[in-house]
């Protein structure tokens, strides 16, 4: 996706690296192995897949950091 394109604003913006980093190993768990530049041909139940294991990814490491407390 061209950096124009980009509608959604990170609260942290330091934060970009990490989780365009987060983005690419879910996908590749999921089995998309070249998952960027252009993404059109990418059905939205792959990309919607993608967005919902990083959420579960990222509810998780903030359920054990409370754990851990």
């Amino acid at each position: 996706m061209a950096s124009g394109q980009r509608s959604n604003q990170l609260v942290v913006p330091q934060a970009r690296k990490a989780m365009d980093q987060l983005k690419f190993e879910t996908a590749a768990e999921i089995g998309l192995t070249n998952y960027e530049g252009y993404l059109g041909d990418v059905p939205s139940r792959l990309n919607g897949a993608v967005g919902g294991n990083m959420v579960r990814k990222m509810i998780q490491a903030y359920q054990q950091s409370r754990a851990g407390q």
